[in-house]
Parts: structure tokens; sequence; C-alpha cells
């Protein structure tokens, strides 16, 4: 803190002080004249030549004074360095002025002494006190240096005089002194708190001026009579006026005509607007009214009453805002990829429609699905599918109109609702031609894909059903369809919905008995051709229904695979295969097939581990079965658990080789022992030459490899005639060795040789049968 400067004030409050001293210098003239005058009358009464002297001086102090103080302008003190430079400039001023006063009343009490000189002293000296306080607040030492140098010699002058009223007298002038101090410390204090306050409430304005015109809203303030009395910059923008200021004194309406009169704004909006927002305002509660604007910006104006009977009014523009709401609805309920409603919104649509209108009318749903586009995606990637789709979309949406409706429901699935159906051949043709349109090729990304769908359809009366019920129908109708071969369509019919209801009832019991362990397992022989006896057999899973009876692998396995249970199926397959082979004869092997599911899950290993581990039964004489899905489904994968499996000591069999892509590529990359090939090479090989020919062909290929052959499905004497002669495989499976036996029928069958001589047929066309 310097010196110089008084403690209690700010620098800035400080060189406004030093300011004021060089202000209204023209009252010192009025003091210079006045205090001549006073002297020269003393003058004349005395005749005393010094009171001329002091006349002059103190004329002359006052107006040296005045033109020291005239020669600076206030303005030029704006630091804190210059005002103290320029403070002890006008001391020295002051100082020279307020010698001569005293002077003069030192010499009129004391020097020549005089009545009139005296009071004319004393008057003077009162006169100037005035002055010092109310002119000098602003210099603490100049309000000092005054006090004493005017006021001290009027007490020096009586004292001096010796007597006891006179020393009294003027030791009571001495406090006037302090007096004089305060005085100017008071007037100081009360410009200074005024010029705090000040500052604050200007800090403040700035503060409201900032946040009001750095609001993104629009805002402007409404007076009892109802017109602008604030506003901000962004008022006046959206307005498009050039200033706040522009907007002050207008009126709501008035405000609202300019959207009018610039074509932005239709009358009626203006009125709608307008009423809306007085009625906020008379009645105090909050109101929001969104305006469309005719060049496509949307305005939302704000309105609430304020206090002092001031209401605020509060724009902005959410064309933005609208915008981004507008685009989160159509994701809401439209297909990203197609454009077309999604299934939410397809429900909310015919869910509305069919609540309106004659409760009587027929309506129709369709629901269509692209065979094989799981292919599609799989060998040509998700783009080309997705192109595929959004084809589709494109020939479907051209068939939309106020009395149909299509919708992607999701994947390769569309729905399509057809209101006033006149009857059940009127929606035949419509989704015949559906069809017909959806027929050919279409190019994408340079593939040429031929769309073909499969489809269900339901004909319903509106007050009978509702949207749910219609796909549940039309979704049976569907698998139907594909039942049959897709690429068609069909109608829902009421066997359909009681085949479901069997299928879902099957589903829940084939659940039981895999969890009680309900199943049971055969095992079908396989022959060496060697020596004509069981040399393995393959482990068959089956199911005997507790009401229906037996149920067809064929149908139970599929429902398995679609329940995702298959894998326990399989599991309990292999433990019970592993328990019963163990009790056989040891050359006698045992085969399990495992699905697909199994060796996409590294526990398959671990599975065969805990079988062979609890059942005692050695390595050698289990043999896996892998299908060539499972192969395909992750190759290296597969590999890897197949070597591994191969480390335990079990051997693995290739089954059903000629029903999938019977690519001989992958035989020599996987560790495999044997390869089974399909019964379907032996359907007509005993009277087709080019039959047999592909059989030997992809007999000796195989072999090749160093794996062993077995053919399956041999059923009549003929074709194992040949397959000895010509084929000459390593081991055969078939009906003609028997259908499958329980585990105690193969241990007692595992000697035994089938009596077969070549050449020669036996007594009866099967053996064991």
């Amino acid at each position: 803190m310097n010196i110089d400067r008084p403690d209690d004030i700010s620098e800035d409050v400080y060189v406004g002080f030093v300011r004021s001293l060089f202000r209204d210098a023209g009252i010192l003239l009025v003091g210079a004249f006045t205090q001549g005058a006073m002297a020269l009358l003393v003058y004349w009464k005395t005749s005393a030549a010094i009171y001329l002297a002091l006349a002059i001086l103190m004329v002359a102090a006052s107006i040296g004074r005045y033109l020291a103080i005239r020669r600076v302008s206030p303005d030029t003190i704006v630091t804190y360095e210059s005002a103290l430079a320029w403070e002890r400039y006008y001391i020295v001023a002051g100082t020279i002025h307020g010698s001569a006063v005293g002077l003069f009343a030192f010499v009129c009490l004391y020097v020549v002494p005089d009545l009139f000189g005296e009071i004319a002293a004393v008057s003077l000296v009162l006169a100037s006190t005035i002055t010092i306080a109310g002119r000098n607040f602003g210099s603490r030492k100049m309000v000092a240096i005054l006090s004493v140098s005017v006021v001290a010699p009027i007490a020096v002058g009586l004292m001096l005089k010796g007597d006891v009223y006179n020393v009294i007298l003027g030791l009571f002038v001495i406090p006037f002194m302090f007096t004089i101090n305060k005085m100017a410390h008071l007037v100081r204090k009360v410009l200074f708190t005024a010029i705090s306050e000040e500052k604050k409430a200007n800090r403040l304005a700035q503060r409201f001026n900032r946040a009001l015109n750095t609001m993104s809203h629009g805002l402007v303030m409404l007076g009892p009579d109802g017109r602008v009395v604030v506003a901000n910059a962004e008022a006046a923008h959206l307005m498009s006026l050039k200033s706040p200021d522009a907007l002050l004194g207008r009126s709501i309406h008035g405000l609202l005509m300019r959207g009018v009169a610039g074509g932005m704004l239709a009358p009626k909006d203006c009125r709608y607007i307008e009423a809306q927002l007085t009625r906020a305002l008379r009645e105090g509660r909050d109101r929001k009214v969104l305006v469309s604007l005719a060049n496509g910006q949307h305005y939302e104006f704000s309105a609430r009453e304020g206090s002092q009977q001031l209401g605020v009014i509060t724009f902005e523009d959410v064309t933005a805002r609208v915008e981004a709401e507008s685009k989160i609805r159509f994701m809401a309920r439209y297909d990203s990829l197609t454009g077309l409603p999604n299934r939410a919104y397809f429900q909310e649509l015919i869910g509305e429609a069919m609540a309106s209108g004659d409760l009587e009318r027929l309506c129709g749903l369709a629901v269509l699905d692209l065979d094989d586009f799981k292919n599609v995606n799989d060998t040509l990637g998700h783009p080309v599918g997705d192109g595929l789709i959004y084809a589709v979309a494109e020939r479907l949406a051209a068939i939309a109109g106020p009395s149909v409706t299509v919708s992607r429901f999701g994947g390769d699935e569309f729905m399509i609702f057809f209101d006033r159906v006149e009857d059940e051949s009127h929606l035949t043709s419509q989704i015949d031609g559906i069809f017909d349109e959806l027929q050919g090729e279409v190019d994408v990304a340079g593939h040429g894909l031929r769309i073909q769908a499969s489809g269900g359809a339901v004909l319903s009366r509106v007050r009978d059903t509702d949207v749910d019920a219609m796909i549940v129908k039309a979704d049976l109708a569907l698998y139907k369809a594909k039942e049959l071969g897709k690429n068609t369509w069909r109608l829902f019919q009421a066997s359909m919905d009681a085949a479901f209801r069997d299928r879902q009832l099957m589903k829940a019991d084939l659940r039981t008995a895999v969890e009680s362990k309900a199943l049971r397992v055969v095992y079908q022989p396989i022959v060496a051709m060697s020596t004509m006896r069981i040399a393995s057999c393959e482990a068959l899973c089956r199911w005997d229904h507790p009401d229906l009876g037996p149920i067809s692998p064929s149908i139970f396995i599929p429902l398995a695979e679609e329940m995702g249970i298959i894998s326990e199926i399989s599991t309990f397959v292999l433990q019970a295969a592993c328990a019963e082979c163990v009790k056989w004869p040891d050359p006698t092997s045992v085969s399990v097939n495992l699905s697909a599911k199994d060796f996409r899950s590294s526990g398959i290993v671990q599975k065969v581990r805990d079988a062979l581990a609890n059942s005692g039964l050695s390595a050698g004489r289990l043999e896996i079965e892998v299908t060539e899905t499972a192969l395909l489904d992750d190759k290296s994968l597969t590999r890897q658990y197949i070597e591994e499996l191969k480390r335990l000591g079990v051997r693995i069999a290739l089954d059903d080789f000629g029903t999938g892509y019977s690519s001989l590529s992958y035989l020599h990359k996987l560790p495999l022992d044997k390869v089974k090939i399909d019964r379907s090479f032996l359907m007509d090989v005993t009277h087709n030459p080019s039959s047999l020919a592909l059989l030997k062909g992809v007999v000796e290929l195989i072999r090749v490899l160093g794996l062993n052959v077995t053919i399956e499905g041999v059923e009549t004497y003929e074709q194992l005639n040949i397959l000895t002669h010509s084929i000459k495989p390593d081991m055969v499976q078939g009906f003609l060795f028997g259908s499958a036996l329980t585990a105690s029928g193969i241990g007692t069958m595992a000697t035994t040789v089938w009596p077969f001589a070549i050449d020669k047929k036996p007594a009866g066309k099967r053996a064991l049968s």
C-alpha cells in the first residue's frame, strides 16, 4: 500500500477524488475578491501598510491557485501514479494560499491589533473553513495543511495576547481544526460509499446486460401497459431489427405483425399466438406456443408473468430441434434401410385402421420371407444382402396405397396389410400379383441375384381378430409354404393352427423327455466286409412318446436343433453308448454322431473325455462321427477340436458324405480315420453303370487319402454283391443286416457271422430283419 494514498479507499476511487480537486476552480476568484476586499477595509480602517501588502498577497495567492488548477484537465488524471503527482502539485498551491489567509488573521490578532481587524480576520477564516472540507475533501493532506495554515494562526494569535481569557479562547480554537478534518473525512466516506454502490450497480447492470444479450433466446419484458420496456440482442436479431432499442415501446401485436408483413406468419397464426401469450400473461402461468414459419423455420414462444406487473416473453429459433425430433420420430417409426414402417409403427398403423370404419369388413395380412437369404449374407456379405432387401422393398413399396400398407418387420421379413378385402379370391389375386412383381433378377453391386420368397397370408373379419392374432396365423401359413418347397405362399387354414399347437406341445414333451432321460439308445450294426461280423455299431437315439408312441428321429431331431437342446441329446447318447460298449466283446466299437452345435463349443473334448472316464471304455473303441455341416461352420476351430479328440485316441469319421458340399478338398486337411458314404450313392447302383462308376471313383479317391470307407444304406443282397466284387469297402451298414438292436442284442450278435455266400442269395431277402 502506498503511503501517499489513504488506506480506506481503492486506487480508482483515489484517482476520482484527485480529479475532483481540479474541478470548479471559479470559486477561487470569488474568494480572491472577498479576501482582498476585507484586507483593504482593514487597511482603510487602520491605515497600516501591512494590510495593503496582505491584501495583495491573498489576491495573488488566490489567483495563482486558480490559474494552477485551470492548467490541469481532470480527464488527464487517469492513473494512480498521475493522481499522486497532481495531488502534490495541488497541495503546493493550496499551502501558499492557506498560509496567506492565516498570516492575515495572525497580523489582525497580534501584530497590528484592531477590533475591526480581529472581527474581519475571524469572519474570513470561518468562511474559508467551509471550503476546506467542501472543496478539498479529495486530499486528506490538503485538508490537514489548510486546517493548520488557516485556523492555527488565530489560536496562536489569541494565546500570544497573554491574558487568561484570550489563552483559553485560543485553546478552544484548536479542536476546530480536528472538526474540519473530521467533516472532510465524513464527506469523503459518504462519497466513497456512494461511488462504491454506484460501481456495484454498474457491475450488476453490466452483468445483467451481458447475460441478457448473450442469451440464446430472444427476450422482451412488457410494462403494465403491455409494451416492451426491455429487450435483448437476440430478440432484435430474430425480429430482423438492428438493435434492441428498436423493440422498445412496441406491443405484442406490433411485434407479431412484423412477421405478418414479412410474409413469414399467417394472420390467423398471429391472432392465435397473441391470444395464447396474452392469456398466459393474464393468468400468471407459463405457456408455450410453437409456430412454423413460411420459410421452414420454427419458433417457440414462452410467456410468463413477472414481478411488479412486468410480463416476460421469450422466443427462440427451434428449427434444429424440431427437425431433430422429426428425424428421431422417423427413425423410431421407419426402417433405416428401406424407409418402410418398422414393426412397432406398422402394428400401430394397422391397429388404428382396424379400430375405425366398418367392423364387419374383411382385411388380410401377408408375411413374406426371402428364401435362402442367409446364404447371400454368408457368401456375398451383408452389404449385398442389404442391397437385396432394399431392392425387394422398392418393389413392395410400389404397391402401397390407401388400402395397402407395407412394412419391413426385420431381417428379410416383410409384412403387408390389405384393408377392405372383398373376398378370398380378391386377396389371392392381390398376393399373386405381388409374387409376380417380385419375380426376376436384380443387380446388387454387380451380382445378379434372383428374388425368391415364401409367404403366408390370413383373411379375417375385423371384428373377430386383432393385429397380433393375424401375424401369428400368417406366420403359420408361411411355415407351411416353406415346408412345401418354398417360392410359394399359402393362405392360413385352421388345420395349420392345430398342427402348430401340436408342434409346440411336442417341443414341451421333448424337453421333458430330455431332462428326465426318458430317451433310449439303439445300435445299428456296422459289418466288416472281410469277416462279415459286427465290427462296430452306430448309436441311434429313439423317443417313445407316452401318448403318441414312437416318434421318428426325422421329426424330433430337427425339433431338438430348433430348440437348442441337441447337445443335451448327443451327450446322453455318448454317455449311454460308452457305458454299453464296454460290456461288449473287446473288438467291437461304437460310433456316436455329434451335432454341428457340439463342434462350436470347446467343451466337446471334455465331454468325450468324461464319457470315456466314467465308462472305463478304451478310447480306441470310440468313433466320433462328424457331419459336413460341422466342418464348414468354422474349419480352423473344428480342426482344432478334432485334433484334440485324436490325441485322446478316439477315431473320427465323416458322416453322410455326399449329402452336403461333398468336397474332397478338406478330406486331406483334417485328421480323419473314416468316411461314411451316404445311402444316396446306392439308390440305382444295381442297374445304372454311371452310378456304379461314380461310387467306385469316390471310394478309390478316399482310399488314396489313406482313409477307411463305410457305405451306408445297404438293403438288398444285390447291392451287397456289387459292393463285394466291384467296390470292396471296408465296412457296410444297412437294413440288410437287420434293424437297430438294443445294447444286449449287439452283445449277443457281436460274434455272429452273417450267413451270406457271395453270388448266392440267402433264404430270405433280408437277414435279422
